[in-house]
C-alpha cells in the first residue's frame, strides 16, 4: 500500500502543475525583466526559511525527547509541505508524514503528532504576529475591508481551536480520545454511504488521542522553552516577508516596511484560510488587489504577485516532491 503512496501524491502534483499551467508560463516571462542578483537573494531565502522549519521541528522534537538527525527532519519537514499541497487539509494532512516515519522508526506515533501539532500552532502563532502588524498598517491607511477582517476571523478561530485541542491532550488525554473518537465515528457516519464499512477505528482513535497527549505531557511543564520555537516561527515569518520585500526591490517596485508587513499578510492569510491548495487561485487573485489598495501600481502588483507565488510556491513544493522520493527509497 505505502508504494502506491508516492505515484499517487505524484499524479497529484503533476495534476497541480496542468491546472497551473498559465500561470507558470506567465512567471518564467516575468523573470526576464528582474534584476537577477536580488531575485537571487529572493531565492536562497526561501532555501533558509525551509532550513529554519526543519529546525523548529528538531527544537520541539528534542523537547519531547526525541533525537532525530536534523538532515531526516529537513526531508520530513519538506515532504510535508508537498503533502500539504498536494493534500490540503489545513496543515494537518503534513503531520501524517512525522506520524507514518514515527511508526517505522521505532518511536510514539503519539509524541510525532505532537511535535506536529506544536510546530503548526506555532507557525500560526507567529503569522498571527505578523498579521496584527499588517492589520494596524491597514487600519492606519483607511484600507480595511469586510473580506479581510471575515479572513482574520477565520484565522483566529483556526488558531484558537488548535490551541484548544494542545491545551485538552496537555491536561487530559482521555478527554483528548474521546474527542478524536467522537471525530472518528462522525467520520465513519459520513463515509459509510460509501465504503459500507467502519473506515477509521473508533478504538485506534481513543489510543492516539492518549498517545498525543503522552507528548503533549511533557511540555506542559516547560512553558518557558516553548517561546524558542514560537520566536522561530516569527522569525520564519519575517523571512518570508523579506523575500517580498526582495521581490519589491529585483523589479524596481518602490515600497515601504508598511507595505511589505500588509502584503505579506494579507497573500499568507488568504492562503491559509483559502479553500484551494496552497492559496492557488485565491492568493493569485488577492493579492495584486491588496498591492494596489496599498499604492503599488497595478502592472507591478501583477508582477510581483506572479513572482513572489514562483519563488514561495514552486520551489518548496519541487524540493518536498525529491524529498519525499528520497524518505520512500530511503526505507
Amino acid at each position: 500500500m505505502r508504494k502506491l503512496i508516492f505515484p499517487v501524491l505524484l499524479f497529484l502534483a503533476i495534476g497541480l502543475v496542468f491546472i497551473s499551467l498559465s500561470e507558470i508560463e506567465q512567471t518564467v516571462l516575468v523573470f526576464a525583466s528582474a534584476n537577477l542578483v536580488l531575485l537571487a537573494g529572493a531565492i536562497i531565502l526561501v532555501f533558509i526559511y525551509i532550513l529554519i522549519e526543519a529546525f523548529n521541528y528538531r527544537v520541539l522534537y528534542l523537547l519531547l525527547g526525541i533525537d532525530e538527525p536534523y538532515r531526516r527532519l529537513l526531508l520530513l519537514a519538506s515532504a510535508s509541505s508537498f503533502i500539504n499541497v498536494v493534500a490540503p487539509s489545513g496543515g494537518f494532512g503534513g503531520i501524517a508524514v512525522f506520524v507514518d516515519d514515527a511508526g517505522k522508526r521505532g518511536y510514539s506515533r503519539g509524541l510525532a503528532a505532537a511535535a506536529g501539532a506544536l510546530v503548526l500552532f506555532m507557525e500560526y502563532a507567529g503569522f498571527s504576529v505578523v498579521l496584527a502588524l499588517g492589520m494596524g498598517v491597514l487600519f492606519r491607511r483607511n484600507d480595511l475591508n469586510p473580506g479581510e477582517i471575515t479572513a482574520t476571523l477565520v484565522m483566529l478561530v483556526i488558531l484558537v481551536g488548535l490551541g484548544f485541542g494542545i491545551y485538552l491532550g496537555a491536561v487530559s488525554g482521555e478527554r483528548l480520545g474521546r474527542s478524536l473518537q467522537k471525530i472518528a465515528h462522525s467520520l465513519n457516519r459520513f463515509l459509510w454511504v460509501f465504503t459500507k464499512k467502519e473506515y477509521f477505528s473508533e478504538i485506534a482513535a481513543h489510543t492516539f488521542g492518549q498517545e498525543i497527549s503522552e507528548g503533549l505531557g511533557l511540555v506542559r511543564n516547560q512553558k518557558k522553552n516553548l517561546l524558542i520555537p514560537f520566536a522561530i516561527s516569527t522569525i520564519a515569518k519575517g523571512i518570508q516577508a523579506l523575500i517580498l520585500a526582495m521581490v519589491f526591490m529585483a523589479f524596481e517596485v518602490e515600497f515601504s516596511v508598511g507595505t511589505v508587513v500588509a502584503g505579506f499578510s494579507l497573500a499568507y492569510l488568504f492562503l491559509v484560510v483559502s479553500p484551494t491548495p496552497y492559496g492557488i487561485g485565491i492568493v493569485e487573485s488577492i493579492m495584486p488587489m491588496a498591492l494596489f489598495s496599498l499604492n503599488i501600481p497595478w502592472s507591478q502588483a501583477v508582477i510581483t504577485t506572479l513572482v513572489y507565488r514562483g519563488v514561495t510556491f514552486w520551489i518548496p513544493l519541487a524540493l518536498g516532491a525529491v524529498s519525499l522520493k528520497i524518505l520512500e527509497q530511503a526505507d
